[in-house]
């Protein structure tokens, strides 16, 4: 009965994402990514691909369960779900779950069109895993800092600084402007830093190495934390502010 509970409920988010027209802009994105893409040969593909991928999985997370929720805050639809049978943790993992769904399957749009027109050599289940967990962490954080954005322009200033904040360090380790071996190990605190490993390391040649086992572990880990202690308990304040119930 739960589980039926939690299908019909990611069902209505996803629906939800159709109507607020997330689906269709994130289908437009990729297919944009994917065609500029197609002109990019050698080693900058190599490169920007994945980064591609870090950047959809992670920012892209956040602005989508960012707009889904200030669109919901407009419509006043959270009054009606609080009189459900739905649990708190139901209507959460609904809205984590779809839009894991959702930009997953952007992403693979764009992962598909480059192994068919560019042959690149991925391991597929390395890459789901990758873009599946980090999809699930970064939406966890979108939805939490949706709780405390009053309107839709303050919650994309505080998404765009915050992802700029946590990408910059990894694009500049990256780019070897941030060198040694100190930043390769403080930058594994940063869960962009960690989704870039997991995700880099599913191109192959495939080196599992310590790092990634490391980054796999600590966003497991450290998403369980933040969705129990932070998402999953400040959710009923948040609904009820915004009700009136």
């Amino acid at each position: 009965m739960k589980n039926n509970r939690l299908i019909y409920l990611i069902k209505g988010e996803l629906i939800r994402l159709h109507k607020y027209k997330v689906t269709t802009i994130s289908i437009f994105i990729a297919i944009i990514w994917s065609v500029l893409l197609f002109f990019v040969e050698g080693d900058i593909f190599n490169s920007l691909l994945p980064v591609l991928i870090l950047v959809d999985a992670t920012t892209m997370s956040f602005m989508y369960i960012g707009s889904v929720m200030f669109f919901e805050k407009k419509e006043s639809t959270m009054s009606s779900m609080l009189v459900t049978p739905s649990k708190d943790s139901e209507l959460i993992l609904a809205k984590i779950l779809s839009n894991t769904i959702h930009n997953f399957l952007s992403t693979a749009l764009i992962i598909t069109v480059f192994v068919i027109l560019k042959d690149v050599q991925i391991s597929y289940l390395l890459i789901a895993i990758a873009v599946i967990l980090v999809t699930l962490y970064h939406t966890s954080i979108g939805l939490l800092l949706s709780y405390y954005q009053k309107d839709f322009t303050t919650m994309l200033m505080s998404v765009m600084l915050i992802s700029f904040a946590l990408l910059i360090p990894t694009v500049l380790f990256m780019l070897n402007v941030l060198t040694g071996d100190i930043w390769e190990y403080i930058l594994l605190i940063n869960p962009i830093q960690s989704a870039n490993i997991i995700i880099t390391q599913s191109f192959k040649p495939i080196t599992l190495d310590w790092k990634y086992y490391f980054s796999l572990g600590y966003l497991i880990i450290s998403g369980l934390l933040i969705y129990r202690f932070l998402v999953l308990r400040n959710f009923k304040n948040y609904a009820v502010s915004i009700s009136g119930v």
